[in-house]
């Protein structure tokens, strides 16, 4: 691997550990999603929806494709996998394309195994200082303590609402969350740097039956570990 291809790559690391520390560049999201909306309705009726599926959603397992595009519009990113989360903040979010990575969260740590550069970034969720998409979703906190209903509308047969963070020291600027028959379906989300993330979700199953042992990590022998954990027995 070239220093070139090296450094995208730990690029795109950060990226994604920023975006996983939620789940001006407005104007770029609205055109790819509601350039021609077809309704728009009341927050209060996103608020519904969304409170209807967190409140039904203990645990959830999907495939996903993922676009990474930078402020000035170009693609930087194709990437795939698959995803399974229960509550409280216990999920596997795994990338098989580009390269491969594992992102969990034992409810205590969330650890970023990057697999081909045998690396592992751990954070302990006390000390987090935002949430993540996948938190966001497992999460036991109430969503709207944290973020506020901008608008909900319809759009080619998909229900989006936009939420934006309460609090200023959070890593996003806009979430949108896209339900089709009142599912989880989509993501879309604008970071601080003016990036937009795309994630769609397929094969999406509700409430499986997810085993405790499928978020317990295990750090593999030999592979460094950079962060602050928890608690030091998962070593």
């Amino acid at each position: 691997m070239d220093l070139e291809k090296s450094l995208l790559r730990h690029l795109l690391v950060e990226i994604k550990l920023r975006y996983l520390l939620l789940l001006g560049c407005v104007a770029f999201l609205a055109s790819h999603l509601s350039a021609q909306p077809e309704g728009s309705v009341s927050s209060n009726a996103g608020i519904d929806i969304l409170s209807t599926f967190l409140e039904s959603t203990l645990s959830m397992s999907a495939e996903f494709q993922q676009l990474l595009w930078d402020s000035e519009g170009q693609l930087v990113e194709e990437a795939e996998g698959t995803l399974e989360f229960r509550r409280p903040n216990r999920f596997v979010w795994s990338y098989t394309v580009p390269f491969e990575q594992q992102l969990v969260s034992d409810g205590q740590n969330l650890w970023m195994y990057d697999i081909d550069l045998a690396q592992i970034t751990v954070t302990a969720i006390d000390d987090m200082v935002t949430a993540t998409p996948a938190m966001l979703l497992s999460g036991e906190q109430d969503i709207l303590n944290g973020f506020e209903v901008i608008e909900s509308f319809n759009y080619e047969g998909r229900y989006w609402v936009e939420l934006q963070p309460i609090h200023l020291e959070s890593d996003f600027r806009t979430i949108l969350l896209g339900f089709t028959l009142g599912d989880l379906s989509a993501i879309q989300f604008v970071d601080g740097l003016g990036q937009l993330t795309e994630i769609e979700f397929s094969r999406v199953e509700l409430n499986p039956e997810l085993k405790d042992d499928l978020f317990n990590f295990i750090v593999p022998e030999g592979v460094a570990v950079i962060g602050n954990i928890a608690n030091s027995d998962v070593l």
